[in-house]
């Protein structure tokens, strides 16, 4: 089979690999599309990830082969699947906080989803794989884990009828965040970035204020439109650690920060009085869950995520490193790209 190959941020190989043996309880799957994921961007970027790694985990698929004792899914099954699965015993599992399990990083495919064929393990079979509905396309099925992501994020901060929402970060995470935001009856929602496309298109998904920060002050923007209170909630979507302070500035008295987007290791100040002024809340978000699929499912099936609508940009599992630089190029108008085996 073919794979594309990380080795350093210059040099995605294509190359042939073997195709995976599978084992009991196992599957082979047939990659349709792999979602190009944020994290993949900057794992390549930044090199965090050891030289000829597979990434991709935002995978659809269909099934050519099942290990003995497979049940559930057959040959033919059009599917998606996810890459981490916890324990659902230890400490964390009890408390329904899964993502900080520690089998939870330790469990994945094999290999990632920008290769042709993958071994789904025996744990993500019986987790974190569905039959995708012959109404959802592949291309819809692979932004199931991304949507589940969102939703995950969202348990933690329990947006009301009314709420107002400021999201920093109008990309394919932001713009998602918007369409969740939206069926769950946010009053108003203010996305900030500085891509005029972006921001564009978090309108058309439906937020109600696009503020370019770079040419406007965001918080003298919010609140005004808040009438001097702040977002009640202020989700941070873009891996900025100067994020923070601003969101800290634009929060709401008894308001709630989302950190979604993952931060580098560096320090940033805050105001502390704040959090006892104020009753401020910062929470933190991981991935998703094995709960969070169903619902993710059933939001893109009955279309209150615009799936298919997000994606901008298609290319073949050849082209990766090409995908990943239109990705990542700010004068691209682009959201979601998709990798595809040809």
């Amino acid at each position: 089979m073919k794979a594309s190959v990380f080795y350093d941020k210059q040099t995605i190989q294509y190359e042939q690999r073997a195709i995976p043996e599978i084992g009991p309880g196992e599957v082979l799957l047939k990659m349709e599309v792999c979602g190009l994921c944020g994290t993949d961007i900057h794992k390549v970027l930044d090199e965090s990830v050891p030289e000829s790694s597979i990434l991709g985990h935002e995978v659809s698929g269909t099934i050519v082969k099942t290990g003995q004792g497979v049940s559930n899914f057959k040959e033919g099954d059009r599917v998606f699947v996810a890459h981490h699965v916890p324990c659902f015993t230890c400490h964390y599992c009890q408390r329904k906080m899964y993502t900080l399990c520690r089998q939870f990083k330790e469990t994945n495919l094999d290999p990632g989803g920008f290769s042709e064929y993958i071994r789904v393990p025996e744990l993500h079979v019986k987790h974190t794989m569905g039959k995708l509905p012959d109404s959802v396309t592949f291309e819809e099925g692979a932004l199931v884990e991304p949507v589940a992501c969102c939703l995950h994020g969202f348990e933690s901060i329990q947006v009301k009828p009314g709420d107002s929402l400021l999201i920093l970060g109008a990309g394919q995470i932001g713009c998602l965040q918007v369409q969740i935001a939206r069926h769950l009856l946010a009053g108003q929602i203010m996305v900030s970035d500085i891509n005029p496309y972006r921001l564009e298109q978090s309108l058309q998904f439906g937020a109600d204020h696009a503020v370019n920060s770079k040419e406007e002050d965001l918080l003298d923007t919010v609140m005004r439109l808040t009438n001097g209170n702040g977002a009640d909630h202020v989700i941070i979507s873009a891996g900025i650690g100067s994020l923070l302070p601003q969101a800290m500035e634009c929060v709401r008295r008894g308001g709630t920060i989302l950190v979604f987007a993952p931060f580098k290791k560096e320090f940033v100040q805050i105001p502390a009085e704040r959090f006892f002024n104020d009753e401020i809340k910062i929470i933190g978000s991981y991935s998703s869950n094995p709960y969070n699929y169903e619902s993710a499912l059933q939001m893109i099936q009955q279309g209150i995520i615009q799936a298919d609508k997000m994606v901008t940009h298609r290319f073949p599992l050849s082209q990766l490193h090409e995908a990943i630089r239109c990705a990542h190029d700010a004068n691209e108008k682009v959201l979601k790209v998709l990798i595809t085996p040809s």
